[in-house]
């Protein structure tokens, strides 16, 4: 396969084959048990519902997705951006981004100007990705939002919790980078909460130690979501990379 991004064309998966390929790289991407991955059925009856389901076609080949469905959040159409997937091959290419950043336009054009999904918050590479590059924010987090995960860490079963990102389609921030250009913060950090530099290596090596990183993280969070404050950026370190929380 290749990896140059720009042979990628970026288009709604529509046919039964199409969205067979969308269930297909659910398998090969998140590796979860059968009974979790979304089959075709849900994404026929999203589409139907007013959602749609974005690919990213290299020729006919489908290297990547992104899920839309149909929600409100305060009274407002929104989508909840149910998953996002990239074959393995196409990682680190840019076609996540590109995924994400059609899904605004296409969101934009039918009136509708927030999204929202959610993401674990032991991950720095996701929060950067999700809060630096789309412009994205949090206001809460839910523990163990699908229930213990004993797949992937059966010594412990650690909790599945859950930030929830906001996208705000025509904030400054998301403008800003929606044309390439750089945002810089003006508001005083209130709060930081780090996270491990490498947390799957933390959950091989030092399992009880990532379930104590887990709670402190969570506790952290939800101390500054009491008081009022927005995670609104996160800053990349080799040692200490770190959210940053602020006030509304």
């Amino acid at each position: 396969m290749s990896k140059n991004s720009n042979q990628i064309v970026i288009r709604e998966c529509t046919t039964l084959e199409e969205l067979a390929a969308c269930v297909q790289l659910q398998r090969d991407v998140f590796k979860l048990p059968e009974i979790e991955i979304s089959p075709v059925r849900h994404l026929i009856v999203t589409r139907n519902a007013g959602g749609f389901t974005l690919g990213a076609f290299a020729g006919e080949e489908l290297v990547g997705f992104v899920l839309s469905v149909p929600a409100y959040l305060g009274g407002k159409r929104a989508f909840y951006s149910h998953m996002t997937a990239v074959h393995a091959d196409h990682q680190g290419s840019g076609i996540g981004g590109r995924l994400k950043w059609a899904q605004r336009e296409r969101s934009l054009a039918e009136g509708v100007k927030f999204i929202k999904w959610t993401f674990e918050p032991t991950k720095a590479r996701n929060a950067f990705f999700n809060l630096e590059k789309l412009g994205a924010v949090v206001r809460e987090m839910e523990e163990n939002f699908y229930g213990i995960d004993y797949a992937t860490t059966p010594e412990i079963g650690l909790a599945s919790d859950r930030l929830f990102a906001l996208w705000e389609l025509d904030s400054e921030k998301v403008k800003a980078l929606a044309a390439g250009e750089i945002y810089k913060e003006t508001r005083s950090i209130a709060k930081t909460v780090l996270v491990p530099t490498d947390w799957y290596g933390l959950v091989a090596s030092e399992p009880e130690k990532a379930l104590a990183e887990q709670i402190r993280i969570r506790e952290e969070f939800e101390s500054g979501f009491a008081a009022d404050l927005v995670c609104r950026g996160f800053e990349r370190s080799e040692t200490e990379p770190k959210y940053l929380l602020f006030e509304d």
